[in-house]
């Protein structure tokens, strides 16, 4: 029998919960001898997984981020990179490994991907514009967005293909940095559910990470001041403690209007939301990667059989007005997100409801992994054909 093609999918994320590649580990795990690199335990029974070891000190964790701006600010880049403790780690793990062909998630993870394979077999799945990450704050213009486009021009230019998450992103990294990038969206799985009922209050819901770059004020606010008989629920993760606190402290200022509920595990978050009416998710457009955000919650909506109310950000209100899924706010400030829930009636959200029902196949992960497919097929026939 003819041993199946090595892939080794490398990230520097807990891959078990990153539902971005754990999608990649689900589509190749049946046509590659796949292996995964990351943190934390094996993604899926049977991977053979190779866990990235969190080795830094307390010290070192309070040490490091000193020296790396040392590095970056002096323009060390290649030391600032290949002296990161995770990075040295990752390596160690890799040492003496040979694989066919490499997906590399996140631009963090494309070096080492070329230290250990020929660009030809590389394949590279960027999950952010990272030149744009915090572009609204004029310091780390000044020295993290050069460090980025350092790793882009000197590492992500060799890759044989690249994907992203969006349209608006693919645009930036062809334009600004000739990375020619086809698009595979953050589409979750095709559920097998119904839309439920629209219930009296109207039940609204949000999940995503506590971060103040969210600005998770806005819509609580638009909530409490609606005149609509309606309710929120948050099911939000603690990235940030201090400002989850604070929204909590919001949150209860509303007579029970919103509340904050914990984060769910994602295998049962689309069948929670399910029992609600519409997702909702206004993001003011603070940098470039919020301006252009098609993220997972979207697709969860999607398959949830939600309608949805969300603020005027391109690649969302796209494929909203496409398939008749929500509102889109005429703009992201509480008085237009006021004004689109006053407005949302039992009978548009039964609608809306409908209508996920009916993109739900096209909205999902199976028509958006045939293009990571396509590219990894081509990557060992690039192989094939170095070696003939």
């Amino acid at each position: 029998m003819t041993a199946r093609p090595s892939l080794l999918i490398l990230s520097f994320s807990d891959i078990a919960s990153d539902a971005r590649v754990l999608r990649q580990v689900r589509a190749f795990v049946d046509a590659y001898d796949v292996t995964t690199c990351g943190l934390g335990e094996a993604p899926l029974p049977g991977v053979r997984h190779l866990s990235i070891p969190d080795e830094r000190s307390a010290l070192g964790l309070k040490v490091r981020p000193y020296v790396d701006a040392a590095l970056v600010r002096t323009h060390l880049y290649r030391a600032a990179y290949w002296s990161d403790p995770l990075i040295r780690a990752a390596g160690r793990v890799l040492r003496g490994q040979t694989f066919d062909a490499v997906v590399a998630n996140d631009i963090e993870a494309v070096p080492l991907a070329l230290s250990i394979a020929n660009p030809e077999t590389v394949h590279i799945d960027l999950h952010e514009f990272f030149p744009g990450l915090h572009d609204n704050v004029p310091e780390w213009n000044r020295v993290r967005k050069p460090y980025f486009e350092w790793l882009l021009r000197t590492y992500a230019s060799r890759a044989a293909s690249v994907t992203t998450v969006g349209e608006g992103l693919a645009e930036a990294y062809r334009e600004r940095y000739g990375i020619a990038c086809r698009v595979v969206t953050n589409a979750g799985p095709l559920l097998n559910l119904r839309p439920t009922a629209v219930h009296k209050p109207i039940r609204l819901v949000h999940s995503g990470v506590a971060q103040p770059g969210r600005q998770l004020e806005l819509m609580i606010d638009a909530v409490a001041r609606s005149s609509n008989d309606l309710t929120l629920d948050l099911y939000l993760m603690p990235s940030d403690l201090l400002y989850l606190d604070r929204i909590r402290e919001i949150s209860a200022s509303t007579d029970g209007r919103v509340r904050v509920l914990d984060p769910l595990p994602y295998a049962h978050l689309v069948t929670t939301l399910n029992d609600y009416d519409a997702g909702i998710f206004v993001l003011p457009p603070t940098t470039f990667n919020n301006a252009n955000a098609l993220p997972n919650k979207f697709f969860d909506f999607v398959q949830a059989r939600l309608g949805m109310v969300i603020g005027p950000s391109a690649e969302m209100s796209r494929i909203l007005r496409e398939h008749d899924l929500g509102v889109v706010t005429s703009d992201f400030t509480v008085a237009a997100t006021v004004e689109a829930l006053d407005a949302l009636t039992p009978e548009h959200i039964e609608r809306y409801k409908a209508n996920a029902e009916a993109a739900s196949a096209q909205l999902s992960a199976q028509t958006q992994v045939e293009v990571w497919l396509r590219e990894v097929r081509g990557l060992f026939q690039r192989e094939i054909g170095a070696n003939e």
